[in-house]
């Protein structure tokens, strides 16, 4: 109890605290407009049209490249933790299997993008988000609350969306990355963007590889390497139409305690864009993702491959301050490798609506969508969202939606166990938040609860042991973000409250921490830049039973950069400053993943700063 108190006059003060420094006055224009950006970023992801944070009536949150740059991360999963309302759970560091929990909802129930195109196991049901190098992103949004109206299945706790570097018009600018440090950890990565006559580019290659750190007591170093790269071309024509490509690939390897293996994850997708009238643009999007695994392990080799193709449709009508959207999507997921399933493919077809309505100070949007599956059948979801703009600087938004989490094929099709009568998971939330958007900061406050029916888990019935619908969930939570860019500080802070419940048993879904902290404080200083990140979490469980606790941990992170010639820079990264051990989940044996401890890592950097 006093835990949670405390935890709870933290959000109050530090939504207070900050208000004082966020009315503070920029001294020049050009400084006003990137700390605008910066505050009030503009997000696509919640609405399918550009709105920035503080009017598209949801709860998100952006990385954006400099925070990306500056983190200077190993993995996708190192931005995301403890971002407001994330929890992360991993089996070790350095590409190990890691699952990403949006407001309480399993990893399986969150949505991830690359440039809208989805990347997920069609088998597992979750990502691979281990193996995403966050060098190839300049852009990272996290919407959170059901968005299935406008995605389809999966996204029952949010989406996550990973955007690439467009290019920009203008000279070729080259650049190059050297780097080193603990475990024998090495990187080189190189870009090169820029742009001519309408047409725009970018292209990106990294590697990086280590011999790893022990993720389980007296087991050895895991080692493993990443090699990445992405490619992006688009023209605009002087009538306004648009056409693109895009093309993104990761292969390597990652060693884990009984074998390895080796993995692939890509997209790949071409677009065209049409200005059918001055108030009507039609986009028409052709993808596929690709998530292939082959692991080797004592007792054989086994290889999981999902293809997913897509073809979506999109088209936006603006009517005076009002925005329409309407549009269709077909997909397909296919299965193949060492294991022979009942069903190796699978056919969705969906259709699908938003309004997005302007009565100043109110505000409307309404979603709908209407999705086919072959597998599993028809479901239809829904959002509604009203705001009110209480004065220039203060938004209160109320929200409704539903969702649907589509079964694996693991759980439908699996040799001996799955069950080809499963239903979706289904849920329903509701949300009420306020923002406060002002000149050098902002704040938002989120109270929300999600109620999960027809939860598939393993049964067993007539002796036989198999994936149900039988269980229920209810999650509740409140989440506080807030930032300020103030006397050259850079801040930023999120506090967590969730309460992730089975409604079965009471217990605490697993792996789920309930409360969380992360603090972020960057300032320059002439050519240096100095920053760090505290992170805190409480403790989780491993099991569905409660009975095996694993401690919570605090952790400090450092950061600087020197840019110290033209066009030249340096940067050190000490992660886990005090060497602090901890676990987020065990294996089958009890035993804790640990992460890898205290870690340095020195890069060198040629290219525009």
């Amino acid at each position: 109890m006093t835990t949670s108190l405390s935890f709870r006059w933290g959000l109050a003060s530090l939504c207070l605290g900050a208000s004082p420094l966020l009315h503070a006055a920029p001294n020049a224009a050009d400084t006003e407009t990137d700390t605008e950006q910066q505050l009030d970023p503009m997000v696509v992801s919640a609405t399918l049209a550009p709105r920035t944070a503080s009017r598209s009536l949801s709860s998100v949150s952006v990385i954006d490249e400099e925070a990306l740059r500056r983190q200077d991360a190993v993995d996708i999963t190192d931005v995301l933790k403890a971002q407001p309302g994330v929890d992360i759970s991993s089996n070790g560091r350095y590409g190990k299997a890691s699952s990403v929990y949006l407001r309480g909802t399993g990893s399986e129930s969150t949505l991830m993008m690359i440039d809208g195109i989805r990347l997920r196991s069609a088998t597992l049901g979750s990502p691979a988000w281990q193996f995403l190098d966050p060098r190839l992103f300049e852009r990272v949004e996290i919407v959170r609350g059901p968005l299935g109206s406008l995605y389809g299945a999966d996204a029952v706790g949010g989406v996550v969306q990973l955007f690439t570097p467009e290019g920009e018009l203008g000279d070729p600018e080259p650049s190059i990355t050297l780097g080193g440090g603990s475990h024998d950890s090495r990187r080189v990565s190189a870009s090169l963007t820029g742009g001519a006559d309408g047409t725009r580019y970018a292209v990106s290659a990294s590697h990086f590889g280590t011999e790893g750190a022990e993720i389980i007591d007296g087991e050895g170093d895991k080692g493993y390497d990443n090699t990445s790269g992405f490619a992006r071309l688009s023209h605009r024509f002087d009538s306004g139409a648009e056409v693109g490509l895009l093309a993104l690939r990761a292969r390597g390897n990652t060693e884990y305690v009984g074998g390895d293996s080796d993995y692939v994850q890509q997209v790949a997708g071409v677009y065209g864009e049409l200005p059918v009238t001055d108030d009507w643009r039609s986009r028409l999007t052709l993808s596929e993702a690709r998530d292939e695994s082959e692991s080797h392990e004592s007792f054989g080799d086994s290889v999981f491959d999902t293809r997913t193709r897509t073809a979506r449709w999109e088209n936006t009508l603006t009517v005076g301050p009002h925005e329409w959207v309407a549009g269709a999507e077909v997909s397909r997921d296919e299965v193949t490798g060492t294991t022979d399933y009942v069903e190796d493919s699978r056919d969705n077809a969906a259709v699908f609506g938003q309004a997005l309505l302007d009565f100043s100070p109110f505000s409307v949007q309404a979603g709908l969508r209407y999705d086919d599956n072959d597998a599993f059948g028809e479901d239809v979801t829904g959002s509604l969202a009203l705001g009110v703009a209480l004065d220039d600087h203060h938004t209160l938004r109320a929200s409704y939606g539903t969702a649907f989490r589509a079964p694996t094929f693991n759980e439908l099709y699996y040799p001996g166990y799955g069950n080809p009568d499963l239903d979706p998971e289904r849920s329903e939330s509701v949300e009420l938040g306020v923002r406060g958007q002002f000149e050098r900061g902002f704040w938002d406050l989120a109270l929300y609860q999600t109620d999960i029916d027809d939860m598939i888990g393993s049964a067993v019935f007539d002796g036989v042991s198999a994936p149900y619908n039988v269980d229920e969930a209810r999650i509740r939570g409140l989440e506080l973000s807030t930032g300020a860019e103030v006397l050259d500080w850079s801040l930023r802070a999120a506090l967590t409250y969730t309460d992730p419940e089975d409604r079965k048993t009471d217990n605490r879904l697993r792996r789920r921490a309930t409360q969380s902290l992360r603090f972020d404080a960057d300032r320059e200083l002439g050519d240096w830049t100095l920053g760090g990140t505290v992170i805190a979490q409480n403790h989780r469980y491993n099991d569905a039973g409660n009975e095996e606790r694993l401690s919570g941990y605090g952790i400090v992170n450092l950061r600087a950069g020197w840019r110290f010639a033209p066009q030249w820079s340096a940067r050190l990264t000490l992660e886990n400053v005090f060497d602090r051990e901890y676990a987020t989940a065990r294996d089958y044996l009890g035993r804790d993943y640990i992460d890898a401890g205290r870690a340095a890592f020195l890069s060198v950097r040629f290219g525009a700063q």
